[in-house]
């Protein structure tokens, strides 16, 4: 590991063995949750009883609030969070963390999308697809990109920065799953499957966007150096050359 992944790097170190064993149980509940839920239609036992739970706090002014989240994981709504997140990052100046921003939630949004129409679950009506859910996908994939970068920034140590990752993923995750359960757009289980797609996509982009970055930073200091070389070598060669000619007069 060189100095400057350390110092620049989105996946701090210090997580990178619990995040990577994180996201590989993460990926086995959306594979196991899609396999369950494949070409189907109605809600699970789990699905039933959340969901009827959740009804009960539709009424006004809660289903305003849940609209407004529901907003944020719209096409519009992510944009507006999502410029706005990069902007932070530049003014900062974190090239590396805006390029992660953008590539942790289009990985995460992306992986979302095409695993609906592979797993085939529907809510209300066949040209709906549910699983997994990409509202609370994108939200968790967001909420984990700004807990890694924080983690990062602050210097935390592994407890903290686990903490403050998954506390941020569970606080955003909670927030947009309620809403899409609230406003039947998804089951709970869909919510869940959605989670569990940003906490395994956010983690391996971060290490593709640390090892992308750092070898591209390693291949220019190494031109970098053999120019330094080459033109140190020159002048060399011209000394010695105009001590020649100095001693043959």
């Amino acid at each position: 590991m060189t100095g400057r992944s350390s110092a620049h790097g989105v996946l701090p170190p210090q997580l990178r063995g619990w995040l990577g064993l994180i996201a590989a149980l993460a990926a086995l509940v959306v594979a196991g949750l899609g396999v369950r839920y494949a070409d189907d239609s109605e809600p699970g036992t789990a699905d039933a009883r959340i969901g009827a739970a959740v009804e009960g706090v539709q009424p006004q002014p809660w289903r305003r609030v849940a609209l407004a989240a529901d907003f944020l994981g719209e096409p519009a709504g992510a944009a507006v969070l999502v410029v706005a997140a990069v902007a932070g990052c530049l003014l900062l100046r974190r090239p590396r963390a805006a390029v992660f921003l953008v590539a942790g939630a289009g990985v995460t949004v992306g992986a979302a999308t095409l695993m609906k129409p592979l797993v085939g679950r529907t809510i209300h009506g066949a040209d709906n697809l549910s699983y997994p859910s990409g509202h609370t996908a994108f939200l968790t994939a967001l909420a984990l990109v700004a807990a890694l970068l924080a983690t990062g920034r602050l210097g935390l140590g592994r407890t903290a920065g686990m903490s403050l990752v998954l506390g941020a993923a569970l606080v955003a995750g909670a927030a947009m799953g309620w809403a899409q359960v609230a406003l039947g757009a998804h089951y709970p289980t869909d919510v869940l499957g959605g989670w569990c797609t940003a906490l395994a996509a956010i983690p391996a982009t971060a290490w593709l966007v640390d090892r992308t970055a750092d070898r591209t930073a390693d291949r220019t200091a190494d031109r970098t150096a053999d120019r330094t070389a080459d033109g140190t070598s020159d002048r060399t060669v011209d000394v010695m050359a105009d001590a020649g000619r100095r001693e043959g007069r």
